[in-house]
């Protein structure tokens, strides 16, 4: 039996990654900050970061934040993993980090460069964002009469479920250098999933469409976080929020 650690393993995705490398037969570790017996604030490192690797053959590298501090992290973890002699280390990203200059974007591609230079078996598979993360963002810029969106953009949000079963297959196999990318089913514009939040959750509000500038924006509206060749996701975005929202009654403000 194989020891695998999850790193950030009761967040969103890796808490589903941890749950099928069990169901897989993996004997997990979860490595969160707050969760005995492996508490470890990544972007600390620490003696606890030790005890986390030492036994383990491979690591899923979960844990992110977009209020910074990534890189450091994951040097912290590189450095314990090559001590620890860890076979393979499994890292997920985002479709477009190489190419959209957003801050958040180009920490994850920082931390790919450190990952594929690492001197470990690697393995980093990029996907397309998650459903819920599309609508916390439409639930936050719903709060007011009016839902203001960036103009011509589109997304292709996909099930986090099939992202960590993918991780898990992954993370049982040899290292496999960067994996195929992985895109929800649908390329939709961000429009369409705005409506389609506001039906689900009863909401009313006026959409109104604003263009932005600058090169961030305009990578992201040429589709640079798309993957429309890699369309492998099952679960749509209306699934999605039947799932979440459908026992509700539409009385929403």
């Amino acid at each position: 039996m194989t020891t695998t650690l999850v790193t950030g393993g009761t967040g969103t995705l890796g808490r589903l990654v941890a749950g099928r490398l069990r169901t897989d037969g993996h004997e997990v570790r979860v490595l969160s900050r707050r969760t005995p017996p492996y508490a470890v604030d990544l972007r600390e490192g620490g003696a606890g970061l030790g005890a986390a690797v030492d036994g383990v053959d491979t690591v899923v590298h979960c844990a992110s934040t977009p209020r910074g501090g990534d890189e450091r992290a994951a040097a912290h973890l590189i450095e314990a993993a090559r001590r620890a002699g860890v076979r393979h280390l499994v890292y997920i990203s985002i479709v477009g980090v190489d190419r959209v200059p957003y801050g958040y974007y180009r920490a994850k591609f920082a931390v790919e460069r450190l990952v594929e230079e690492s001197g470990l078996g690697w393995t980093v598979l990029r996907t397309t964002q998650f459903h819920d993360l599309v609508a916390r963002v439409l639930g936050a810029l719903s709060g007011p009469p009016v839902l203001v969106l960036p103009a011509r953009i589109a997304d292709q949000p996909i099930e986090v479920a099939e992202v960590a079963a993918r991780l898990a297959q992954l993370a049982g196999g040899a290292p496999a250098g960067r994996a195929a990318d992985m895109g929800g089913p649908e390329v939709r514009s961000f429009e369409s999933l705005a409506r389609a939040y506001l039906a689900a959750t009863g909401r009313r509000r006026a959409v109104v469409k604003v263009p932005l500038v600058g090169r961030t924006y305009r990578e992201f509206r040429a589709g640079g976080h798309l993957a429309p060749d890699r369309a492998v996701g099952k679960g749509t975005f209306e699934e999605y929020l039947a799932g979440r929202f459908g026992g509700r009654d539409g009385r929403r403000g």
